[in-house]
């Protein structure tokens, strides 16, 4: 919840107007490295962020931003104010002076529009983090040229507050991210090819006439690094060694033991297919004793959804070669005993039913969902388009039936945690 506290951040004072300089402040109003673009860019992830303590920093500095963007404003309005009756002052920018009125709106100082396309929102709270750090270092260095270009004390005073809240900033998501404890290059999930992640292409060849000379440094020398000579030149010349440098290494490479992966693959498969076909068995009952009629339409359409995944999984066995039997998963199994076992045990109490129910749709969902993304990257790995395809749709919809069911548990936690009224 924002609440205006109607007193500046940071009191403005300008004493000699500069219609010109005005026009100049609109990039930190409405510009791509703006104060705007980083209060929503923070705000909205700190919306996404499920870390209560990075969330809590992200939306104390977005918050910070807004204020941030109302000295800016105030600053450029008051640069801005001669444009209202002189008009060797609006001819400093017309568009501002005759479709503005003088005052400020969310433009850049060339006149384009703020967008949203300026927000660096990737849901991957490292990634964030350091999209805010680089965003942080370029407002610094337009403050510093907006300081550079003012004559005027007061206002160069609230620049220099602006430029330098940017470096506490900085160094607050620095520590945010130091924090995260995460190897510097450890981003996302899915691992880095190798070696072909530690070769460098030395793409920008030359000596004398045909270009700069090479050079080397920390940055393609020394470490794990390994040069590889010129790769496109190789291919054009159809060369594929040379007497100078390592070899590019293909991102995706071929299975040492193809048959032995793809027998692995077949015993997913059929686990799974065994776990889908207790699963049509298993959810008509959920579905019968909850009692919410929300969560019954739910294991009711995931029912459909796992006959589907059935026939795709027979599918993925046929392109395969092999024989569409199951394999008996004793993993699902015991989930689904326990299920029975949560049903016999809050029966009659109805709001704990449907939350343990949940509970107990989430293990199966996890579950399935490891299964699928094995099988996949197996099938992968023996370059299976067909098969990946099918697996990636069942996959897909096993992770967005566990969303659907972590949904409908808040509400449910909440109206059973709230005291009964008092009549």
């Amino acid at each position: 919840m924002y609440h205006h506290v109607k007193q500046l951040m940071y009191t403005v004072r300008v004493d000699e107007p500069d219609p010109r300089f005005g026009n100049m402040l609109l990039e930190q109003f409405g510009g791509a490295n703006g104060e705007l673009a980083a209060a929503m860019q923070y705000s909205v992830q700190g919306l996404n962020c499920d870390d209560p303590a990075r969330k809590d920093l992200l939306m104390d500095i977005g918050t910070e931003e807004l204020s941030h963007l109302e000295v800016v404003g105030t600053l450029a309005r008051l640069h801005l104010a001669p444009m209202k009756f002189s008009r060797d002052a609006a001819e400093a920018d017309p568009l501002i002076a005759i479709a503005g009125g003088g005052g400020v709106n969310l433009f850049n100082s060339m006149g384009t529009a703020w967008t949203a396309d300026y927000l660096k929102v990737t849901g991957e709270l490292d990634v964030d983090l350091r999209s805010n750090i680089a965003a942080e270092a370029r407002a610094k260095i337009v403050y510093e040229r907006l300081i550079g270009f003012c004559d005027d004390i007061g206002t160069k005073d609230a620049l220099q507050f602006l430029m330098t809240r940017e470096i506490t900033h900085m160094k607050a998501f620095a520590a945010a991210l130091d924090s995260l404890e995460k190897p510097r290059f450890s981003v996302g999930q899915i691992a880095p090819s190798t070696p072909l992640v530690n070769q460098y292409f030395n793409d920008s060849t030359g000596k004398g006439e045909r270009g700069e000379i090479d050079t080397t440094g920390p940055w393609n020398k020394g470490g794990e690094w390994e040069i590889v000579e010129s790769p496109a030149l190789k291919t054009l010349n159809g060369s594929t060694t040379s007497g100078k440098g390592a070899e590019m290494q293909t991102e995706a490479s071929e299975a040492d033991d193809p048959d032995m992966i793809e027998e692995l693959l077949a015993d997913q498969l059929r686990d799974l297919l065994h776990a889908e076909k207790q699963i049509t068995k298993a959810l008509p009952k959920m579905a019968k004793a909850t009692k919410t009629e929300q969560l019954a339409l739910l294991f009711t359409h995931h029912l459909e959804e796992t006959e589907a995944q059935i026939e795709r999984l027979n599918e993925c066995l046929k392109l395969l070669g092999a024989p569409a039997r199951t394999k008996a998963c004793k993993g699902m199994m015991g989930l689904l005993e326990e299920g029975d076992e949560i049903i016999a045990k809050y029966q009659k109490n109805p709001s704990g039913l449907d939350l343990a129910l949940i509970g107990a749709g989430q293990k199966v969902e996890h579950y399935e969902i490891a299964g699928y993304k094995t099988a996949r990257d197996l099938a992968q790995q023996l370059r299976q388009t067909a098969v990946v395809h099918l697996l990636q749709l069942s996959l897909s919809e096993e992770e967005n039936a566990d969303l659907l069911l972590n949904q409908l548990a808040r509400p449910l936690m909440s109206s059973a945690t709230m005291p009964e009224a008092v009549v």
